[in-house]
C-alpha cells in the first residue's frame, strides 16, 4: 500500500498547522495570561494583590478603630531559604503608619537573589493595605550563609469595610537566581 502524494500533503499540512497551535497556545499561555491575571487582580482586587504603593503627604490621621494583622510566611519548595516575620500579629490603629520585620536567611554555600510576593487576606482588605515601603518592590540578594532583617512600613486605610476585625499579611519567599541572572544576560 502506497500513500499518494496528495495525502502526504495533507499530512504535512496537518502536522505544521498542530505545531502552529501548540506554539500559539504556549504563547497565549505564559505571554498574555499572567499579564491579563496581574490587570483583572488590580482591577478587581481579588487574589489579594498588594501592588499599590502609598505615598504619604501629610501626618496620618489615626481613627481609634483598631484590627489585628496576622503574618503568615511560606518558602517556596526547594528554595534555599529561612523566612519568617519577627512578630506573628500586631494590633494596629486603622489610619496609622506601623512598621514590621521579617527575616531572611540564605541557607546554601552560594550567593542567590530572593523575591517575595505578597499577598492579602481577606482579598477585600487588599485594596486598603497600602505599603510605604517594603522588600518585596525588588529582588533581594544574599551571600552565601547570609541572614538580614527587611522591613515593611504601611497603613490601612480609613475605608476598610467595618465588617474586617482581622487583616493577614501573607509572603511567599522564592528563588530568583535564574531570573535575575536572565534578566542581567539580556541586558548586556
Amino acid at each position: 500500500m502506497t500513500i499518494s502524494q496528495s495525502n502526504r500533503q495533507k499530512a504535512r499540512s496537518l502536522t505544521w498547522q498542530l505545531v502552529a497551535m501548540a506554539i500559539g497556545a504556549f504563547a497565549f499561555g505564559f505571554l498574555v495570561l499572567p499579564p491579563m491575571y496581574d490587570v483583572f487582580c488590580d482591577v478587581t482586587g481579588l487574589g489579594g494583590r498588594t501592588n499599590e504603593v502609598a505615598t504619604v503627604v501629610e501626618e496620618p490621621t489615626t481613627t481609634g478603630r483598631v484590627v489585628r494583622l496576622e503574618f503568615a510566611t511560606t518558602v517556596n519548595q526547594y528554595a534555599p531559604w529561612e523566612f519568617g516575620s519577627d512578630v506573628d500579629s500586631m494590633t494596629v490603629d486603622i489610619g496609622g503608619v506601623y512598621e514590621t520585620t521579617f527575616t531572611a536567611r540564605n541557607l546554601s554555600d552560594k550567593s542567590l537573589v530572593a523575591q517575595a510576593v505578597p499577598s492579602v487576606s481577606p482579598p477585600q482588605a487588599a485594596r486598603h493595605f497600602k505599603k510605604l515601603e517594603c522588600f518585596c518592590f525588588t529582588s533581594q540578594e544574599f551571600v552565601a550563609n547570609e541572614e538580614k532583617q527587611m522591613p515593611v512600613r504601611f497603613i490601612i486605610d480609613s475605608d476598610l469595610p467595618a465588617h474586617i476585625d482581622t487583616v493577614t499579611l501573607s509572603y511567599t519567599f522564592f528563588d530568583a537566581t535564574k531570573m535575575a541572572r536572565a534578566n542581567v544576560a539580556a541586558t548586556n
